[in-house]
């Protein structure tokens, strides 16, 4: 199958990029394993999208689909299984189907960053969950853990508080990065407790988690070990790029993110990336729109320049 635009990945960026190559007349598939909406479908609340002041990302990101297949865009339900990205056209596979296509758009996101503990991966779905909006009203009447200092571990507790009996928001440090009117929520909230300087060295389990120890960051080890007794942890400590696979086809940093100029080229002729993929400050849904949108503008620019 022939296209002009492959897009890799149905999260904001990619949609978002699929709507405006479709504005600029090109045929774009977008494939994705799972299912659209990305990372933002599972943000209870977002508050800081422009024109759509409260709105769950679920119904923003299929919002945002809709938006894509009025525009032409088809997108089909395929896990990317291999990259053949120096020639022309570009060729993306996915098991025994390949797709070819003038120029690809890189949007395959990222995924929950882990603790790290011997017995994490173990416990998924019997008391460690990376989503609170997907797993918290199994926690309902219950005492649970949030992992994080950022936005989403703070949104997450703030969700969480109206389930739950107790939330301990546990963060390495004393300051939050979070947006301050988020902050000021969470002080409201009676059952919801700040655990401060602290990081979690154990998850105590007997089949499901019973517990959380943590230990503090301060020097000197000031306020020493403590045992949470929790059902539940949330973890939200950021994510990682999806780029595993990309290593032999793209460029990366450090971090495994990759690199683009302002026009979100990579450094392969033809290869865009756009949203939390790539190496940047600031990941948002706004974001990774106006990502979609220039990696688009600039996939077409491409393709007329090779016509």
């Amino acid at each position: 199958m022939h296209c002009d635009v492959i897009i890799c990945g149905a999260g904001t960026a990619g949609l978002s990029a699929a709507i405006y190559c479709g504005r600029y007349g090109l045929r774009p598939l977008v494939l994705e394993k799972v299912f659209a909406g990305g990372q933002a479908a599972g943000t209870p609340h977002i508050e800081n999208y422009p024109g759509a002041p409260d709105i769950s990302g679920f119904e923003l990101t299929q919002r945002i689909q809709a938006q894509a297949e009025r525009f032409g865009a088809e997108l089909l339900t395929a896990e990317v299984t291999g990259y053949d990205l120096a020639g022309c056209p570009k060729k993306i596979f996915c098991g025994d189907m390949s797709y070819e296509a003038g120029a690809v758009i890189l949007a395959v996101g990222a995924h929950p960053r882990q603790l790290g503990l011997p017995n994490e991966a173990a416990l998924i779905g019997h008391g460690v969950s990376y989503c609170a909006e997907c797993d918290g009203f199994f926690y309902r009447g219950k005492t649970v853990c949030v992992v994080g200092g950022g936005d989403t571990a703070v949104q997450d507790a703030l969700y969480l508080s109206a389930l739950c009996e107790k939330v301990y928001l546990i963060h390495r440090r004393e300051g939050f990065r979070a947006q301050a009117v988020s902050l000021t929520r969470l002080t409201e909230r009676e059952n919801v407790e700040l655990v401060l300087n602290a990081r979690v060295t154990e998850l105590v389990a007997d089949g499901n988690l019973t517990g959380v120890r943590v230990a503090s960051t301060l020097p000197g080890g000031e306020n020493g070990d403590r045992l949470l007794a929790a059902a539940g942890i949330f973890v939200a400590i950021g994510t990682e790029p999806n780029t595993a696979d990309l290593a032999e086809h793209v460029a990366l940093s450090v971090s495994g993110h990759i690199p683009v100029d302002r026009l979100m080229r990579t450094d392969v002729p033809g290869v865009f990336a756009a949203g939390d993929v790539v190496e940047k400050d600031l990941r948002q849904v706004v974001t990774a729109a106006a990502d979609g949108a220039l990696a688009a503008f600039a996939a077409h620019r491409y393709l007329e320049e090779l016509r």
